[in-house]
């Protein structure tokens, strides 16, 4: 007698066939639905006996510059969803992820001590926490005030204290560490579209800039108006729609000048120090300049959303190198926005259109000496 063997992906007409010439089969065949469902809850034993670990997120290996010559900055991961930051359990490992939250259209980003990264997105502002492996949001809450409807720039103090500005809400609204709500922050005369901040907190400082005002509002931490800088121009101490600002170690201001395609330099005192930057299309020129930050070494990282790219420049302003252009792919972007670093110099730049925050390592001395000790 010839035997019979099937398998589990035997198909149904195939069974007919078995079936029609091998008759003492058919009682074989009625247990073949629960030897699929053995099967999947022995699948099932074997996601929980090997703990259910979701599979790796691998990530391509690109530098800037290419080679032969020496990496400066190197790729290294993608925060979009709560899938980046979750750890996935058995049933979704086995059944599928799932998932709970995407960016809409980010715009701003900040990091804090505990290297949680905020992201300002459509009505809330996203925290993605790697470390606590979770996905929080904060101004969503309508309880006790702190509803945000369309947060931008973001700064986050030493101690964990979050300001957001709202250009939809003409004002900056400030929550403790735990994304709980604590105050808002209004100018007498009204803000038009606060976007950029950042703090001085060795001088106890809080600078607002606000884009169609064309100024910077310099602000006490605890939200006291303490003075206004510039006014709408194309002359030094000028503005024309400052978009993002950033102070480096040594609490000289930046302010990016959007509209007059350059950056401003202001000293502790906000007295006008330099510039640098033009119209143009070359490497160094801008077009639409946006977010601005400083790694540990204080070079200068400027988003370029028309570039499609960040730009690096040494504190004389002069360019060493770029990073990005356009499309969807690993280090490419779709209209970038804002960008921050952290004390370990990774670099956090939001890729609005693409919906997401790329993250990128500048290879520092201090990175390498880490990696050395590792």
């Amino acid at each position: 007698m010839k035997l019979l063997k099937l398998n589990y992906n035997t198909k149904v007409a195939e069974v007919e066939t078995i079936e029609t010439f091998y008759p003492f089969s058919t009682a074989y065949m009625k247990l073949f639905p629960l030897l699929k469902l053995f099967k999947l809850f022995s699948l099932f034993a074997l996601f929980v006996l090997i703990g259910c670990a979701a599979p790796e997120r691998k990530f391509p290996d690109i530098v800037w510059p290419p080679p032969p010559d020496e990496p400066k900055i190197k790729f290294v991961e993608i925060l979009q969803s709560n899938l980046d930051v979750e750890e996935t359990g058995f049933i979704t490992a086995f059944l599928g992820e799932e998932v709970r939250a995407v960016l809409g259209k980010p715009y701003g980003v900040a990091v804090d001590s505990e290297a949680r990264v905020y992201v300002s997105d459509l009505g809330r502002v996203f925290v993605f926490d790697r470390k606590n492996k979770k996905l929080s949001f904060i101004g969503e809450e309508t309880l006790g005030g702190g509803k945000l409807r369309l947060p931008s720039g973001i700064a986050i103090s030493r101690d964990g204290k979050i300001y957001v500005a709202d250009t939809s809400l003409n004002k900056v609204v400030v929550y403790d560490k735990n994304g709980d709500y604590l105050y808002d922050i209004s100018h007498a005369s009204g803000f038009d579209a606060p976007s950029g901040l950042a703090l001085d907190e060795k001088r106890q400082k809080l600078y607002i800039a606000d884009a169609k005002r064309h100024y910077v509002l310099v602000y006490s931490l605890d939200g006291k108006h303490l003075r206004t800088i510039g006014k709408r121009g194309r002359d030094a101490g000028e503005f024309n729609f400052p978009t993002s600002i950033a102070v480096d170690s040594s609490g000289n201001l930046y302010v990016v000048d959007t509209g007059n395609f350059r950056i401003q330099v202001f000293d502790p005192a906000e007295k006008h120090i330099k510039m640098f930057g033009e119209l143009g299309d070359r490497p160094g020129n801008f077009v639409r300049p946006k977010g601005i930050a400083f790694d540990s070494e204080d070079n200068i990282y400027i988003v370029d959303a028309a570039f499609q790219n960040f730009q690096v420049f040494n504190k004389e302003g002069r360019l060493l190198t770029f990073v990005g252009n356009a499309g969807e792919g690993f280090g490419q972007f779709s209209v970038p926005a804002g960008i921050a670093i952290d004390g370990n110099d990774m670099i956090y730049v939001v890729d609005q259109l693409n919906r997401r925050v790329q993250v990128f390592q500048y290879m520092s001395e201090k990175w390498k000496k880490r990696q050395t000790v590792k």
